[in-house]
């Protein structure tokens, strides 16, 4: 009875022995990682490049040249022989050769010689520079995935350059694309997160809709424009892989690159998914980012599309510039300029002035000359306005063709990213220190943030007097309809004007109201702040200056502001236009977000997309 229990334990032993390894190398071979990488799922909430480490090497610097191609062997051959007769300076340089397959219902004996002839040529071209890799598709997927598909970096020094088959490229391309990527992306003092790349190809259109005539001076040679270039574009790492990402967000939403007032979108909805471009104009414009352009005179460039027949081009169109080469080159094509030295431009080919952040009192003056538009400056309050009210109200200022104002508010990073999307602001925590209005204050002052707040106000129109400005005081918790009321005074007799209820303000430039805002006006200021209780309400600058100027003896002109705007709340009255004249759309502080945009839309005045960007681009041309 002892012997067949001795013997069924080792038989026990390992069919549990196998059971164990079975289940481990089954779960270890099956299942993914328990431990990914956690910066990968942090790049893939917090994509953007502002908002990231970024520590580039350019002893690591690569470059993968990407050819897209599909049926146009003579083509492909053109722009394989200009990119083998490039100068590469003994660097590494890999050709990736993306081939699309012929269509199902093209699936017959001629195009299938013809793929089979692109194959043979290509086996046989040799790449002497660096890794040869072709990639040969077994299905028609279409130019926009040709392009989509073709790169994900796999590091922040790794740059692709994007060329189709019908392109020609320059000799000097290679030398001049890297002294660019040395210049503006390793060089920390001439780096933006806002740059995407650079365009080879000669710039000549302007997609927003009644934008300005492209003019750009016999001097300048570089120049960034938010506008993708098709016809050989070198990517950057790391607004590549955002887009990458946003582009799979969108398209898993059922989302659509529209974008009002835009060529690119009427493009889009004739041709749908066969063109790519329309999805990153879409998100170039959500992101404020930038593209770097070549000014060569004389129509040259240093890559060059000979308009094939194909997907853009129903019949061949012939070059659409002159290849720069040595014997035309009669200027120094790699001196690189500072980044601070060059000018930007948006969709409507509008100048665009990025990083005007007012620290200081020196900086202050030359953004209100820069700023002013008929003597007047308008400042928009960012104190307790959310960023998709500032985001909106901005969308409204360029409908209105608004231009002379400035945001002031405190220290943040939405402030930044505003100025580094063009916008002036005022950093109110950096200039109250700068002019040491903190002097006044005692370090038990509870009231510290609402004495900074009106602090800060009241000097900047200060110094809008001092430099014989009109200024304007408006609170971000309102919208404009019309650019009237910041042109016109209804009393002239008045210097300042202030609404009854709502945080609006209007100094007039004259010598009357600068002796009226003196010195001892901020002492004043400060004094009176420090009386009233920090649960008060209805105590703001408006009320707080107005009270000192009466005190004064100044002349100050109280206006109704529901007479020209409408106020929104949290009824549950729908209302579904302003009425005759109304001017403008406001509501008190104490409303939420949520009721904000619900009333708005009903207006048709939000105007937001779901990634917080204007819905439209609103050219006006000069």
């Amino acid at each position: 009875m002892m012997g067949p229990k001795r013997q069924f334990f080792p038989l026990l032993i390992l069919s549990l022995s196998a059971l164990f390894f079975f289940f481990f190398f089954h779960s270890y071979f099956s299942s993914p990682n328990p431990n990914p990488n956690p910066n990968f799922f942090h790049y893939l909430q917090n994509p953007s490049p502002n908002t990231n480490s970024r520590t580039p090497n350019p002893s690591n610097f690569t470059l993968i040249i990407k050819v897209l191609t599909f049926n146009r062997l003579d083509s492909l051959s053109r722009c394989l022989r200009s990119l083998a007769a490039a100068e590469y300076l003994s660097d590494r340089v890999h050709l990736h050769i993306h081939i699309d397959h012929f269509a199902p219902e093209n699936n017959d004996s001629l195009a299938l010689d013809g793929a089979h002839r692109i194959l043979g040529f290509v086996d046989g071209f040799e790449w002497s520079f660096g890794e040869k890799l072709v990639h040969y598709r077994t299905g028609n997927a279409g130019l926009q995935a040709q392009w989509l598909e073709a790169w994900w970096p796999s590091s922040d020094d790794e740059f692709a350059f994007v060329v189709e088959d019908d392109l020609e490229v320059s000799p000097l391309y290679y030398k001049f694309l890297r002294s660019l990527i040395m210049n503006f992306y390793y060089n920390a003092s001439n780096f933006s997160p806002s740059i995407y790349g650079a365009s080879l190809q000669r710039p000549r259109f302007v997609p927003g809709k009644h934008g300005n005539k492209m003019q750009l001076d016999s001097r300048t040679r570089l120049f960034l424009y938010q506008l993708v270039g098709t016809w050989g574009q070198l990517l950057f790492p790391r607004p590549w892989k955002e887009f990458r990402l946003w582009y799979d967000k969108h398209k898993a939403k059922g989302i659509k690159p529209f974008l009002d007032g835009m060529v690119t979108t009427g493009w889009y909805k004739k041709m749908g998914e066969r063109i790519w471009t329309p999805w990153f104009i879409k998100f170039i414009h959500s992101q404020g980012y930038y593209n770097i352009y070549t000014n060569f005179l004389h129509e040259r460039a240093l890559s060059v599309s000979h308009r094939d027949a194909g997907v853009n081009y129903g019949k061949t169109a012939g070059p659409d510039s002159q290849l720069l080469d040595e014997s035309t080159l009669d200027f120094s094509l790699f001196e690189m300029q500072s980044l601070n030295n060059l000018k930007w431009y948006d969709f409507c080919f509008r100048e665009v002035l990025p990083g005007r952040v007012v620290r200081s009192v020196d900086e202050l003056g030359s953004v209100l000359y820069a700023v002013q538009k008929q003597e007047t400056v308008i400042f928009v309050s960012l104190f307790g306005v959310s960023e998709s009210v500032t985001r909106n109200l901005l969308c409204h200022l360029e409908r209105l063709n608004i231009w002379n104002y400035i945001f002031l508010g405190p220290e943040s990073n939405f402030l930044l990213d505003l100025s580094r999307r063009g916008h002036p602001v005022i950093n109110a925590d950096k200039i109250f220190n700068n002019v040491s209005a903190s002097k006044w204050m005692t370090s038990q002052n509870s009231n510290a943030e609402l004495i900074k707040e009106i602090f800060v106000k009241a000097y900047v129109i200060r110094k809008c007097l001092e430099y014989r400005f009109n200024s304007w005081m408006v609170d971000g918790n309102m919208l404009f309809t019309s650019g009237d009321m910041f042109l016109e005074f209804p009393d002239p007799s008045y210097d300042f004007y202030v609404g009854k209820g709502l945080e609006l303000f209007c100094a007039r430039s004259t010598s009357s109201a600068e002796k009226f805002w003196g010195d001892d006006l901020f002492s004043k200021v400060v004094a009176a702040v420090s009386k009233v209780s920090s649960s008060s309400d209805g105590v703001s600058f408006v009320y707080i200056v107005a009270k000192i100027l009466e005190q004064k003896g100044a002349r100050i002109k109280r206006f109704d502001e529901t007479r020209f705007g409408t106020k929104i709340g949290t009824n549950n009255v729908t209302q579904s236009s302003l009425g005759d004249g109304k001017k403008m759309v406001f509501w008190s502080t104490g409303v939420g977000l949520d009721s904000i945009r619900m009333r708005l839309r009903e207006l048709g005045l939000w105007i937001l997309d779901s990634d917080s960007s204007c819905t439209a681009v609103v050219c006006h041309s000069l």
